[in-house]
């Protein structure tokens, strides 16, 4: 018997017997796949997704994403709410169990999860990634979507354009029920609020999309019903074009019906199962299976109706039952529209795309008076005793025809499977029911998911997830248990031998199948040993140790022996690699010693294979090795031997070819063959040479012609180095440039003043002084610190200073000389630490050099001053002018400064005229005149921003940002304070939304939505409303 009939069943003995006959308890341990997560309860909404082969599983603060093929977990998300959102919950009286996290809502769509939870009683929902659950696309308030109690029943769907239609309590005490649509590009609506005709205390189940409405499924507290207290069964449908009604029924379903649901045992008096529980839709049938059961203060009793959805089309199509006041009675009204197909009003006025229905029609007819009649006169499944809780149902091709398999959960956590027939002889037959739960324990099936493509059965617990195949014909062995079973899924091949599916059978006509009777139960059966389970690890003692094995296991349950059958024959466990500790051998002998002489060691050895460890058992502890010295009194003689080389020392040079060495010693004795110290040459590759020229020095004549032409030289010398050290220079050769200036002026050379004043007369104009050097300088410090550098020394030619032609000094104004030739210690960098080069050695512009200064006046009162040209060729546009110039001397005047340019050149500076006088005074004028515009219009408009526009200024929150949890609805209002409104200061400006008004009088109200309005909430939807009054 199932633990149910043992615990809970009062039945007559009688009854147990037909029971023992008909129903047997599968143990589904072998084919079963579970899932549970640690301190994760109420599995209670499953969600499958073929396309990505997963299972979406929403629980208490947690969503799951599980594998189809053995409800593996894929992710683990948590979802629960916060501290603060607990804690408010607490306070409001609820317990900490209530204030958690709950999933009411899980839809996949597209590639879209959209999920809702109580939240601790503060719904919210969200969409997310149908691959990766935490990341969230969107997040909105649940209320109107989703409980605040995750113990009161509710339903949503989503239609292929994106809108959410949702039947919940939408407020915290549960006393406002709506069917709610909101989300996609239509207006939401709801049915009417605190209206019990309507709706009157629902329990939701189940919501579907099918052609033009949306159905819902529920049972509700009989409003029709006179006499006491009674439940009734509902479907109820409303058209998804439904936008409200203008001014009646505004943000109100139009569309809304309702018609009973009846499920009975006919008879003279009709037993009736009167509270719904679960559907099934199947679409390929138009079939819409419930299961109902009685009222709960009644006998438990429950059963299987299906209804067409032709015959829920005709019950809405017949006429409405409508009372007058409270007071009449509920009387049949014919239907004005009998066949309502959800048409709308071609008008193109204010009542544009209102469905057909008159409103004030819609507001009173919405009950139906016409019952849904089931498939069948009676349930095709009925049993007492017992509640269902869900229902899926599956469509198996058998070999004659299709069958209709229904999988039954009930509140004990069993499955009964059941076949959907008019065949009496198989009515209220039970194939199998399927014990899921450990022995002892009970609790209901909270959820029921079908996947056909795989005949596969998911099982939502209170405390984890199941997968159960739906075909298991292996477990039948003979033909008389296939046949005998009368399972649709299964037949018996003649060809192979065994049980399989109709897709399995070598040939269709060798395929047999017998399903004309309740399956057969109480044959004999031998017990058969199943499958092995894996290899796992257990536990041996041995002695004072202990160890571990592998062991498996195997059941007599393939199947069990019935009815006096055999029992299993065979071993039923088995054990292998069994961990072994090891243990040492004995130790060797003591090896020879090392060395000959001096110390040395012996070493013996053990091993740890007496035994060996083996399959985890413990190694040996110590060591496997042993040592000690020996021939510690018989010392060696020390020997003499080379200590090894040291490293190689700088090399002598850096390049051109140098040498280094390095040394080794020689140990325990005065002498050893061969050499303490070994040469090796280094750095062969050759120094860079380094060329340095000494600056030209001045042009000097040497040989004057008397007619005023002379031969001139100039010369410097050129140093090289083509040693490692760049410093250690040598003396090159010296080169001399000559140049001839002849006296017809076809070369113009620097001396020719001087040669001019040598020819006047054969005397100069005043005494001519030759240059003369002055003293040598002091030495300037050395260029490098060690290793050769140079100093150098200057003198000028001022000693005196040629004058008035007189020759300049012959020789070198700078003299170089050699210094610091110790070597750099090593640790100081190498080479020069300041290079010198020349620079602009270019002519200057024109050819010529720089003017000298002014000479001192001579005797005549006249100075000069003179320049030499730079280019050596010079053509007919260089060096042109005089190479001296000559001004009388002016005392008590203020020197001019000549630019260093030709005298041929001149600069014109422009003066200050009249002109641009009276230019400056009109500028100043237009300016002055233009500053004192501005300062006036900057007072003028001072003085009109003193006048105030009116600015309305709200003392309470803006109504956009409203929220009816912290505003009594009885303040439908905002208080304002008003200033004075002057209308010439505003401007019409669509971006300010501000326009000229034709009154003084300016009065504002703020328009509030409807409580339920609130909780979608768009800004361009309800605006701020602004009347006038004049």
């Amino acid at each position: 018997l199932p633990s149910f009939n043992r615990s809970k069943s009062k039945l007559p003995t009688s009854i147990f017997i037909v029971f023992c006959f008909f129903i047997v308890v599968a143990d589904l341990k072998p084919w079963v796949s579970n899932f549970t997560y640690p301190g994760v309860h109420d599995f209670s909404q499953l969600a499958l997704d073929a396309n990505r082969n997963q299972l979406i599983v929403g629980a208490r603060n947690y969503l799951f994403r599980l594998s189809l093929h053995n409800v593996s977990l894929i992710q683990a998300t948590a979802w629960g709410s916060d501290e603060d959102t607990r804690r408010s919950c607490q306070s409001k009286g609820k317990t900490e169990e209530e204030c958690q996290n709950y999933v009411r809502v899980l839809i996949v769509y597209g590639k879209k999860v959209f999920t809702c939870g109580t939240n601790a009683f503060s719904p919210v929902c969200s969409s997310r990634q149908v691959g990766n659950l935490s990341k969230i696309i969107d997040r909105i308030n649940g209320v109107a979507r989703c409980p605040y109690d995750p113990r009161h029943n509710s339903t949503a769907v989503i239609t292929s354009r994106g809108e959410l239609y949702a039947a919940t309590v939408i407020d915290f005490s549960g006393r406002d029920p709506a069917i709610y649509r909101s989300l996609g590009n239509v207006p939401p609506l709801r049915t009417a609020q605190y209206n019990s005709k309507w709706l009157n205390e629902p329990n939701f189940i189940a919501a579907y999309d099918i052609g033009l409405f949306t159905y819902f499924f529920f049972r509700e507290n009989a409003v029709e019903h006179d006499c006491g207290k009674t439940v009734y069964s509902r479907v109820a449908r409303v058209c998804k074009n439904d936008i409200g009604g203008r001014f009646l029924l505004e943000d109100t379903w139009t569309t809304f019906m309702k018609a009973r649901l009846n499920c009975s045992r006919a008879g003279e008096i009709p037993f009736y199962y009167n509270e719904l529980q679960s559907t099934f839709y199947l679409p390929e049938q138009d079939l819409i299976y419930g299961v109902f059961t009685t009222n709960v203060n009644s006998i438990a009793a429950s059963a299987v109706c299906a209804f067409n959805l032709s015959a829920i089309t005709q019950a809405f199509n017949g006429p409405f039952r409508y009372q007058e006041n409270p007071r009449s009675a509920w009387l049949p009204t014919l239907n004005p529209i009998p066949n309502f197909q959800c048409g709308t009003l071609n008008d193109d006025g204010p009542n544009e795309n209102l469905t057909e229905r008159i409103l004030q029609d819609a507001q009173r007819l919405f009950l139906m008076n016409d019952v849904v009649q089931p498939v069948t006169v009676d349930p095709y499944v009925t049993q007492d005793s017992i509640r269902f809780s869900k229902l899926v149902v599956d469509i198996v091709q058998g070999k004659d025809t299709l069958y209709h398999v229904m999988y039954i959960g009930t509140e004990y956590g069993t499955i009964l499977k059941a076949l959907s027939t008019t065949n009496r002889s198989l009515r209220s037959c039970y194939l199998e029911e399927m014990q899921i739960l450990p022995d002892g324990q009970q609790e209901p099936i909270k959820s029921l998911q079908i996947l056909h493509s795989d005949r596969s059965l998911f099982v939502g617990l209170n405390n984890g997830v199941l997968k159960i195949p739906l075909e298991r014909c292996s477990m039948y062995r003979t033909e008389g248990e296939c046949l005998g079973a009368r399972d649709p899924y299964c037949g018996w091949d003649s060809k192979q031998k065994q049980c399989t599916t109709i897709e399995d059978s070598s040939n269709m006509s060798l395929w047999t199948q017998n399903i004309t009777e309740c399956p057969v139960k109480n044959l004999t059966t031998n017990g058969r040993l199943g499958p092995w389970s894996p290899w796992q690890l257990c536990e041996h003692s041995d002695g004072d140790s202990t160890g571990s094995c592998m062991c498996r296991s195997r059941s007599c349950d393939s199947p069990r022996p019935r009815c006096g059958g055999r029992a299993c024959e065979g071993a039923r466990i088995e054990v292998a690699n069994c961990s072994r500790n090891g243990a040492w051998t004995p130790w060797s002998s003591w090896a020879p010693c090392s060395t000959s002489c001096g110390i040395g060691f012996q070493v013996r050895q053990r091993s740890c294979s007496n035994p060996a460890p083996r399959y985890g058992g413990r190694v040996c502890v110590g060591q496997s090795r042993e040592e000690r010295f020996c021939n510690e009194n018989s010392p060696c003689p020390l020997p003499i031997f080379w200590s090894s080389w040291g490293p190689w020392n700088k090399c002598s040079v850096n390049c051109g070819g140098g040498i280094h060495s390095r040394q080794r010693s020689c140990e325990n004795g005065n002498t050893c063959p061969g050499c303490a110290v070994e040469y090796k040459t280094c750095n062969p590759e050759s120094c860079p040479e380094v060329r340095r020229n000494t600056p030209w020095t001045p042009w000097m004549p040497v040989n004057i012609t008397q007619n005023g032409a002379r031969q001139e030289q100039r010369f410097r010398y050129t140093c090289r180095a083509q040693l490692s050290d760049p410093h250690e220079l040598q003396f090159g050769r010296k080169k001399t440039e000559s140049r001839f200036c002849p006296n017809d002026g076809s070369a113009v050379c620097d001396t020719d003043s001087l040669v001019d004043d040598l020819l006047k007369t054969g005397k100069t104009s005043a005494r001519i002084i030759n240059g003369g050097w002055s003293f040598w300088g002091a030495w300037s410090s050395c260029s490098r610190d060690c290793e050769l550098g140079f100093r150098i020394r200057k003198r000028t030619c001022t000693n005196p200073e040629p004058k008035n032609g007189g020759l300049p000094c012959v020789g070198s104004a700078m003299e170089y000389q050699d210094c610091n030739p110790h070597p750099c210690p090593e640790d100081i960098c190498i080479g020069l630490h300041t290079e010198e080069a020349l620079c602009n050695t270019h002519p200057c512009e024109g050819g010529w050099s720089e003017w000298s200064e002014w000479s001192l006046c001579n005797e005549e009162g006249i100075q000069y001053r003179s320049r030499y040209c730079e280019v050596h060729s010079p053509d007919s546009s260089q060096c042109v002018g005089n190479s001296t110039q000559y001004q009388d001397c002016l005392y008590n005047e203020i020197p001019v400064i000549l630019p260093a340019s030709s005298i041929d050149e001149s600069t014109n500076c422009g003066g200050f005229s009249l002109i641009h006088l009276i230019a400056t005074g009109v500028s100043c004028f237009f300016g002055s005149s233009l500053l004192t515009f501005v300062i006036y219009v900057y007072c003028q408009r001072c003085q009109r921003q003193s006048q105030e526009s009116t600015v309305i200024h709200p003392t309470t929150p803006n109504h956009l940002h409203y929220k009816g949890n912290t505003t009594p609805k009885n303040e439908k209002y905002t208080p304002m304070e008003f200033k004075t409104l002057n209308k010439n200061n505003l401007i019409p400006d669509d971006r300010t939304n501000f326009y000229p008004l034709q009154q003084t009088n300016v009065y504002t109200t703020t328009y509030y939505p409807s409580t339920l309005n609130k909780y979608d909430y768009r800004p361009e939807a309800s605006p701020g409303r602004t009347f006038t009054n004049s």
